[in-house]
């Protein structure tokens, strides 16, 4: 809220490109970002998720054939 005025202020990150600055955007409290869906996509990927779903899958196709 700015308390000059009294407005509650909302903050627009707009032309995000990246998934690292949607990340970025988040830190900085934006409360909403413009982005594509790419740059969205990106924030699945993540090594650790990567390995463990090739471990799942590994196990379920040694435990279901």
């Amino acid at each position: 809220m700015n308390l000059t005025y009294g407005f509650e202020t909302q903050v627009l990150a707009a032309s995000i490109r990246h998934t690292h600055h949607i990340i970025q955007c988040i830190e900085v409290g934006a409360d909403v970002a413009t982005c594509p869906l790419e740059a969205i996509k990106g924030l699945l990927k993540h090594p650790l998720t990567d390995a463990g779903l090739a471990t799942f899958l590994s196990d379920y196709k040694r435990v279901n054939g």
